[in-house]
Formats: structure tokens, sequence, C-alpha cells
């Protein structure tokens, strides 16, 4: 059975919802409470981040980085990334490839 388009939890505060997979990219939307955390970890997958709404803290290979509702930011194949909602209701866009196999269910 398909995640995709399934609200799923990640982390506590987080959870997140594939939105699309397909041919090499994936599209998926993740809402965080205040204070929530997407923990630490890395892929080998290159990965862009847009802020819906709120602002984000996030820590790229030691380098803590804030955005805002309509910023992105990149985060490189391998680095290690982690990021912290600092508002209620925020949310990210998140675009990934190649497809994060780990996380999607066909």
């Amino acid at each position: 059975m398909s995640n995709i388009g399934v609200w799923e939890n990640a982390e506590p505060g987080v959870k997140r919802c594939i939105l699309n997979a397909a041919g090499s990219l994936m599209m998926m939307e993740v809402r965080f409470a205040a204070g929530a955390e997407g923990y630490e970890h890395s892929h080998p997958h290159e990965q862009m981040s847009y802020c819906l709404r709120g602002r984000f803290m996030f820590r790229i290979d030691g380098k803590e980085t804030e955005i805002s509702a309509g910023q992105t930011i990149a985060i490189p194949s391998n680095a290690k990334h982690g990021v912290t909602a600092l508002e209620e209701d925020s949310a990210l866009l998140d675009t990934f490839t190649p497809i994060r196999q780990d996380l999607v269910k066909f």
C-alpha cells in the first residue's frame, strides 16, 4: 500500500506527507509544532527546502541558517543536517533527488 498522500508522524511534533514521487524527484510537505525538531541525519540525496510558513533554524554540517516563509535552503548530498521550528504551525516543502526510497512506499 502506497503512503503517497498520507500524513505520517516523523519525530515528536513533526508530521510529513509525501506529495509525489516520480522519475528521480520526490516532494514532501513537513509540518512542525513550535520547538519541534527534525533530528540531525544525513542521506545521499540532494535536498531543497522551501519554507511555506513560520521560521526555522537549519543546522547543516555545523553551520546554522535561519529561514522564514518564502525562503529556500539547499542541503548537499551526505551533509549532516537537522532543523528546529521557531514558531507554531511552521511548514516546509522538501524536494529530494533521487527519490528517498527509505521513506516512500509504492
